[in-house]
């Protein structure tokens, strides 16, 4: 069974042409209820006429055309316009007449193209319709062949009103669309620095220190096994990254990719050289899965800079979960030796405070006083509303 919420949505799928249609059907219909007859526009006011068989016509002339006033307005406004100077000048007065200021609202907000050429031709059917009453003896004057034509530019201008809004509107969600766009380029170039630069530098730094373990086969046959997994796991990790940007992929947490333990993370840095000493205290809170995302950037960033600028030095990773927010601290001793490592663009510090930021943390990373380098993040359990 359809469900009555789906019913609107079911609608909107059918062309225009048929959602169109019932309307026109219905006010062709309408001519025929009693109360209504003779209720329609009166232009010219000429005595009416008996309805006859030329009135069947004039009215599916007035009402059928409405049903296409949405895809080809400027024909809808023609059939319309005709039909209504008949239904004047036969003195009908129908309701049907009604039609005229629907096309002319349709074509004011439907019409793309010689809108002004549409416009200028209408008016001039108009002029002609009003000497044709006038010549039958219409008593309507100057003023009230006027006064109806405002009308009739009324609701043209009515249409171009929503057209307006539609347009608007259209802009605003284009613009949407394009920041959406350029935000979700921003964070996937965020990712993939993150992934590669950290791999790849402590890659090139093992590497660089394999090259003086020749001398002692077991210790160089661990250097590369080290560079052969760290370069498994860059693979790994960038493939996760790249699946995000499959449109078939799915997952519940779509900024969380390639994010491991940073126990592993922690070991890799070992592995690379970097003597690292690891403290985490208490448990993450639960539904946090943005926090835990942004604790292991912090520390992948922060141990990178520290292999690429602090080779060898001392470095300390503090993780305090509490139940309001996380605090990171990731603290270097000396400058070490970076000449081993690539250089850096400054971007993922960046990038980290960027990110903390909109999680409504606070970020600092700079030197410290007495030497080193500090790295301390402050992330809060729940983002802000």
């Amino acid at each position: 069974m359809i469900k009555l919420r789906r019913l609107p949505d079911l609608w909107r799928q059918w062309p225009t042409t048929i959602r169109d249609l019932p309307f026109a059907l219905a006010l062709a219909l309408a001519v025929a209820v009693p109360a209504l007859q003779r209720q329609g526009t009166q232009l010219g006011d000429l005595p009416d006429r008996p309805y006859d068989a030329w009135t069947v016509g004039v009215v599916a002339l007035e009402c059928l055309p409405l049903a296409v006033r949405r895809r080809w307005p400027a024909v809808c406004l023609a059939l319309v316009s005709l039909g209504f100077a008949i239904d004047q000048l036969r003195s009908y007065h129908t309701i049907a007449g009604t039609g005229l200021v629907i096309a002319l609202v349709g074509a004011g907000a439907y019409l793309e193209r010689r809108r002004w050429v549409v416009a200028g031709l209408a008016s001039a059917a108009y002029v002609l319709l009003a000497i044709a009453l006038d010549r039958l003896g219409s008593g309507e004057g100057v003023a009230g062949f006027a006064t109806f034509y405002l009308l009739l530019v009324l609701a043209w201008g009515i249409g171009a009103w929503l057209r307006q809004t539609r347009a608007a509107e259209a802009e605003r969600r284009r613009q949407v669309e394009q920041a959406t766009r350029a935000a979700e380029r921003t964070r996937i170039a965020r990712e993939l620095h993150d992934v590669v630069t950290h791999h790849v530098t402590a890659m090139v730094v093992q590497a660089e220190a394999a090259r003086y373990l020749t001398g002692a086969p077991e210790k160089l046959d661990r250097a590369l096994t080290a560079i052969t997994g760290t370069g498994r796991r860059a693979v790994g990790d960038l493939r996760q990254l790249l699946d995000l940007l499959n449109p078939d992929h799915s997952t519940e947490d779509p900024r969380t990719p390639a994010v491991g333990d940073l126990d592993a993370l922690v070991d890799q840095s070992r592995q690379a050289g970097q003597p690292v000493e690891f403290v985490r205290e208490g448990t993450p809170s639960a539904a946090t899965g943005s926090v835990e995302v942004a604790v292991y950037r912090v520390v992948q960033e922060a141990l990178t800079n520290a292999l690429k600028y602090a080779y060898g030095s001392r470095t300390r990773v503090h993780v305090h979960h509490a139940e309001e927010q996380t605090t990171v601290e990731i603290s270097t001793d000396g400058s070490g030796s970076g000449g081993a490592s690539p250089g850096g663009s400054g971007r993922g510090l960046a990038g980290l405070r960027e990110r903390i930021t909109v999680l409504g943390g606070d970020f600092s990373a700079g030197a410290r006083v007495g030497g080193g380098f500090l790295v301390r993040a402050r992330i809060p359990a729940r983002k802000p509303s």
